[in-house]
C-alpha cells in the first residue's frame, strides 16, 4: 500500500515538473506544430525576418535571411536567444514573446571579409 502512494506521488511530481517545463518554454521544441501561431514577416536592417510564437509555452522561433548570403535561426524557449551575423556587424535578439531587436556591433580589427579559405 505504501509503495502505491509513493509511486502515485512520484508520478504526480513528474507531471508537475513536465508541465512547468512546457509552460516555461524549456520544452517548446517538443510541442506539437498546432501549438505554434502563424509565421509573420518583417524586415530589419535589410534582413528578411519570419517569426512565430507558441500559444502553449513562453517560446518563439525566428528565421532570418540576408539574401542568399546568410541565414540565422533563433529559438527563444523560455529565455531570449541572441545571434551575431558573420557577414555584417549586427546582432539579433529574439524574446519569447516574439519581439526581434537588432543592434549594431563593433567591427573587430580584422575587418569584414577576412577569414580562412
Amino acid at each position: 500500500m505504501k509503495l502505491r502512494g509513493v509511486l502515485g506521488a512520484a508520478a504526480a511530481g513528474v507531471l508537475v515538473f513536465a508541465g512547468l517545463g512546457v509552460r516555461g518554454g524549456a520544452a517548446a521544441g517538443l510541442l506539437p506544430e498546432a501549438s505554434w501561431g502563424a509565421w509573420r514577416s518583417q524586415e530589419l536592417e535589410h534582413w528578411s525576418v519570419r517569426v512565430r510564437v507558441n500559444g502553449w509555452a513562453d517560446a518563439a522561433e525566428a528565421d532570418l535571411h540576408y539574401g542568399k548570403a546568410e541565414d540565422l535561426t533563433l529559438r527563444a524557449y523560455g529565455a531570449s536567444d541572441t545571434r551575431t551575423a558573420e557577414g555584417e556587424a549586427v546582432r539579433f535578439t529574439l524574446r519569447p514573446d516574439g519581439t526581434v531587436t537588432v543592434a549594431r556591433t563593433a567591427v573587430d580589427g580584422g575587418g569584414a571579409g577576412t577569414g580562412s579559405s
